[in-house]
């Protein structure tokens, strides 16, 4: 590999990015539309429905009771069920469920900080909830927009990566670029290498803007470490580049390149928890969420920003999109053709 070769096809890819000024607004300007729309709509103060979670198993003399505790099953009531303490704890903190009920010590754990939680604290006793000891925890809320804004970062990287090189080396393909390139001193690493970095620089900025412009004044939960966020984006960038050259690869048409592109972007829309949690989805839902490294990549940012998450806490989503990562460059690099 040349640098020399390599730098000026980074040079030439980035002039042709920011002279498109319709690319430009799209990967610039449509995020900061979409985090402010959805702050603005989801400003109220959210669902009327109170929600408790558990932890454990209810002791016997409960379950087998004649007349069970009316609070096991109340109308109006939406129940969670986990099966780490923790981060059931962390839940009540952070105002994501109203109260915990916590078998294992025949408690419930009601955030004092919180209105919803007094309200689900009253409920709870009224329906027979007096045999529990009671528990205080503080926190304060995550508002929807704390746990929006990945979702909104992951969106834009994701169709900057997947057009922006999918769509670009078809095009390339098709007007005969490819065709002029290979008559060059070029190799096909070196071309490769120039368009994942280049698109990698444009698509890392345009994140860094987008959070960075919208957190000044939206002032987004932020409890753990922004260089691992940093390193988290990055990686989740080079895993979804490397998605978009299989699919740059081999086509010939920028129409059948983009139908197969909103092939695999929709399923990743609907299914990485972008706009909604995957807590209580089916089961069969979450496993097959798991092959999008969209995903990998959203339960990280929230793990670091939302809940403090350190590097061993994400290492399994990093790992899994450095995975990926190898396998889409392989098969890339196996179907690769200039003409």
């Amino acid at each position: 590999m040349r640098l020399k070769h390599i730098t000026a096809m980074i040079h030439a890819r980035n002039m042709e990015f920011f002279r498109d000024r319709g690319t430009f607004f799209w990967n610039m300007i449509f995020p900061f539309f979409l985090i402010f729309g959805f702050a603005f709509a989801f400003s109220g103060d959210g669902e009327e429905v109170l929600t408790i979670g558990t932890f454990g198993d209810p002791p016997a003399a409960v379950t087998d009771a004649d007349q069970p505790p009316a609070f096991l099953d109340m109308p109006g009531v939406s129940y969670r069920s986990y099966d780490d303490g923790a981060y059931a704890e962390d839940q009540v903190a952070t105002h994501q469920i109203d109260l915990l009920i916590d078998w294992t010590r025949e408690a419930y754990l009601v955030n004092v900080t919180s209105e919803r939680g007094a309200l689900a604290e009253q409920v709870l006793r009224s329906n027979g909830g007096g045999m529990l000891t009671r528990a205080e925890i503080s926190g304060e809320p995550i508002r929807y927009i704390d746990w929006f804004v990945p979702g909104v970062i992951g969106i834009n990287m994701m169709f900057s990566s997947l057009f922006g090189v999918g769509f670009v080396i078809v095009r390339y393909r098709k007007n005969g670029v490819l065709k002029r390139l290979r008559a060059t001193p070029l190799n096909s690493l070196e071309f490769v290498s120039a368009q994942m970095v280049s698109r990698l620089l444009i698509v890392t900025v345009t994140s860094i803007i987008v959070f960075a412009g919208a957190n000044i004044f939206l002032n987004f939960m932020m409890k753990g470490s922004y260089l691992l966020l940093l390193l988290v984006t990055v990686v989740s960038i080079i895993t979804l580049i490397s998605f978009g050259l299989v699919f740059a690869a081999r086509f010939r048409s920028e129409e059948v390149a983009s139908g197969v592109i909103n092939v695999a972007v929709w399923p990743m829309l609907a299914f990485s928890g972008i706009f909604f949690s995957l807590e209580n989805v089916p089961p069969v839902m979450r496993h097959i969420s798991r092959v999008f490294p969209l995903t990998h990549f959203l339960e990280a940012t929230r793990a670091v920003m939302l809940e403090g998450a350190g590097f061993a806490a994400i290492s399994g989503n990093l790992a899994a999109m450095a995975v990926m990562t190898a396998v889409f460059l392989l098969v890339a690099s196996l179907i690769f053709r200039w003409e």
